[in-house]
């Protein structure tokens, strides 16, 4: 199952100019359980996904929330030449197709 159908929200926003938060937040204990136990969303695949490394990717899960928070560096800065979203809106698009098992 894809994580945009386990999810209630994905979303993204700009932690600063330099880096990108992404949270991704359940409505029932039972959709954000499978998702942690599934390591689907772990630092590798976000790495990949967004052309970072793996070792700037910080992971944290508020189970009391059922939700999940991703910070990583921007590619681009914010406001930068060549960034062609300010805000960091429009990122969270790669985590909708992430399979979740």
């Amino acid at each position: 199952m894809k994580l945009a159908q386990l999810a209630k929200v994905i979303r993204s926003k700009n932690a600063g100019a330099l880096l990108l938060t992404l949270d991704v937040m359940f409505s029932r204990d039972e959709e954000y359980n499978r998702v942690v136990a599934s390591n689907a969303l772990n630092s590798h695949v976000i790495a990949t996904l967004y052309g970072v490394n793996p070792n700037d990717v910080d992971i944290i899960e508020y189970p009391v929330a059922n939700a999940i928070k991703i910070t990583m560096p921007r590619t681009i800065p914010s406001g930068h030449p060549g960034d062609g979203d300010v805000y960091g809106a429009q990122q969270h698009a790669p985590l909708l197709n992430i399979e979740v098992h």
